[in-house]
């Protein structure tokens, strides 16, 4: 075989040198560049979020484009996510804890850095609302912002009116929740307050000009000892704002900015003539982010990079704000969203107002503690 094969390559060179005129050499094959990582996963994704708070049919949508089938559950506040998230094993690829909150679940281990390299879209982000997260998230390493908005006062501003009577509407609008002049007057058409220690004593602790997120015991004391003062006049602690407040049960409330036009809007389709606002208070309001974070336990953590690209792309972003009443930190949207929801200082914040905005932070484990006890005793009249 080998003379065989000698014999050939021989007959190859003479045939060559007959030749009239030398070939020049083969030019040499490029090599081709790697190949793309192949996703195995399985075509599931698992998300875990807020009730009310993603835009209709963004979820078909991305099921259509990809193939992954989603699994959507929803939960009413960070405490029910947090604890979730501290048993284990969650079953979810994607949650959305707000900013306070994802401190301490970061640093507890329960997330997996991002991917960035697989979520471009990352560029659309406001690089404002980036630095305001790295409190959270030093150097923005696991969460992107799903939405921000701002606690603050929401009313029905015909019923609160009627209540009212003679009564002008005060220049600070958290008046209207804490101040027992104001409350007696509106417990008879109902006052609600978010039922979450970490949506009320922070507003509380404002309120009487104390650190929202403090960690001195002492000041929790103070903002119980105010709360009480008012609890007889509060009607609902509620877990279902939009529909409180759009159906009827409450005519005044501690909500949050984009729940409160929601309950608006669905107001205006069920028939109601009433005007549902929420208020801009003259001390500020306390702002949140709410983000996506991946867990640390994620079965299908490339589908989980899948769907925030998804998400943050610019259309995306607007359908946020003109959907849903919520600004989505998506700077490449701006174009995109409708001039009657730009031009609402409780969706597209001001400058001016956002000077006076109050900054999401954290609370150490005691605080935390200091916080539920104090809303505990309020909640219970204690």
């Amino acid at each position: 075989m080998k003379k065989y094969v000698y014999a050939l390559a021989l007959s190859a060179l003479v045939l060559a040198a007959c030749g009239k005129k030398e070939e020049a050499p083969a030019a040499p094959v490029a090599s081709s560049a790697p190949a793309a990582p192949v996703n195995t996963e399985e075509k599931v994704l698992n998300i875990y979020n807020w009730p009310d708070y993603i835009p209709e049919g963004m979820i078909a949508a991305f099921e259509k484009e990809t193939g992954i089938k989603v699994n959507y559950d929803t939960f009413e506040t960070n405490e029910a996510l947090h604890a979730k998230l501290v048993a284990g094993n969650t079953g979810y690829d994607i949650v959305v804890p707000g900013s306070t909150f994802a401190k301490p679940q970061i640093e507890g281990g329960m997330f997996q850095p991002l991917d960035k390299a697989k979520v471009a879209n990352l560029k659309n982000l406001d690089p404002a609302v980036m630095a305001v997260l790295t409190k959270a998230d030093p150097d923005n390493k696991h969460l992107v912002p799903w939405a921000w908005s701002f606690t603050t006062v929401g009313i029905n501003k015909t019923k609160v009116e009627k209540a009212l009577g003679k009564t002008p509407m005060p220049e600070n609008a958290w008046d209207l929740v804490f101040k027992s002049e104001y409350t007696s007057k509106l417990k008879s058409c109902g006052i609600a307050y978010l039922d979450s220690p970490t949506e009320i004593i922070p507003v509380a602790l404002h309120y009487i000009g104390k650190d929202a997120y403090s960690n001195d015991p002492a000041d929790y004391k103070l903002a119980a000892d105010m709360l009480a003062k008012v609890r007889k006049d509060v009607r609902l602690f509620s877990s279902t704002m939009i529909d409180d407040l759009a159906g009827g049960k409450a005519c005044v409330a501690i909500g949050w900015a984009g729940d409160i036009n929601i309950a608006s809007t669905r107001a205006k389709e069920n028939g109601s003539k009433d005007v549902i606002e929420a208020l801009l208070p003259s001390t500020g309001a306390l702002m949140f982010a709410d983000t996506m974070a991946v867990t640390k336990d994620a079965k299908h953590p490339n589908n989980a990079m899948t769907f925030i690209d998804f998400f943050l792309r610019a259309e995306n972003g607007a359908a946020m704000a003109n959907e849903m009443n919520y600004n989505s930190a998506n700077l490449a949207a701006k174009d995109q969203i409708k001039p009657e929801i730009a031009n609402n200082p409780s969706t597209i914040v001001s400058a001016e107002y956002m000077a006076k905005m109050i900054q999401p932070s954290s609370w150490t484990n005691e605080a935390r503690e200091s916080m539920a006890n104090a809303y505990n005793a309020f909640k219970k009249g204690k």
